[in-house]
């Protein structure tokens, strides 16, 4: 079985081919740039890097959210479209889970996320259960001032992963004191493998009915609800 992953979710472009024994070949950058028009060629250069025609694939796990509503609408458009042209089961995961699936050896709580702006983040709490990944508190769009009351009661070290600490750090640093503990560099990238892994031995969406999870509507659309709210009062 080869499985391609899509993750255009956030800043960082993954793509990833692997088996069900390893990863084959994982493409990734980390820079503000347009996915729409890089990644079908990072897709075609990763596949015949990896000698593998898309004839070939017998599954595709994409991102789905949260993150940049324009990021994750190319990566689920682009899964599905290849899924349905290719007749292949598509597999949506938490684009919060592929962050949080990497540091293995962290035997606290995991916690993930992305800046939403304006205080908010899009985050959940993670946790592995005898080598399985379990998501303990589930992904949401909240203030970080809030969402570090919410998690401060958790009696183990939580680590929080992901390129947006920075802009958050001290308040985590400040309501949980030595509770909250930092990932380095190498682990702020979502790894396209991770996903892949995760969606593995997900049982297939409905490819026509499968949407992103934007956890938000985007601005531009709830300044339109609160419009037509107004004038039906």
């Amino acid at each position: 079985m080869k499985i391609l992953a899509i993750d255009t979710s956030n800043d960082v472009l993954g793509i990833a081919l692997l088996s069900e024994e390893k990863i084959i070949g994982e493409y990734i950058t980390n820079m503000k740039k347009n996915h729409s028009v890089r990644v079908m060629p990072a897709i075609e250069r990763l596949l015949a890097d990896c000698e593998t025609g898309t004839e070939d694939l017998n599954k595709i796990v994409v991102a789905q959210g949260p993150g940049s509503y324009t990021g994750v609408r190319i990566g689920v458009t682009i899964a599905k479209t290849m899924a349905w042209s290719l007749g292949i089961p598509l597999v949506g995961v938490s684009s919060l889970a592929v962050l949080a699936a990497a540091p293995r050896y962290f035997s606290g709580y995991l916690c993930p996320l992305f800046d939403a702006r304006r205080g908010l983040i899009y985050t959940g709490l993670y946790k592995y259960e005898n080598g399985a990944l379990v998501n303990v508190l589930e992904d949401r769009n909240i203030l970080a001032s809030a969402w570090a009351q919410t998690i401060k009661t958790y009696g183990e070290p939580i680590l929080f992963i992901g390129n947006d600490i920075p802009i958050h750090k001290d308040t985590f640093q400040i309501e949980l004191e030595e509770k909250a503990i930092f990932a380095q560099i190498p682990e702020q990238n979502p790894r396209p493998g991770e996903l892949g892994l995760l969606g593995i031995n997900l049982p297939a969406v409905d490819i026509h009915s499968f949407t992103p999870n934007y956890l938000r509507l985007v601005e531009a659309e709830a300044k339109w609800l609160e419009k037509q709210e107004r004038k039906n009062d």
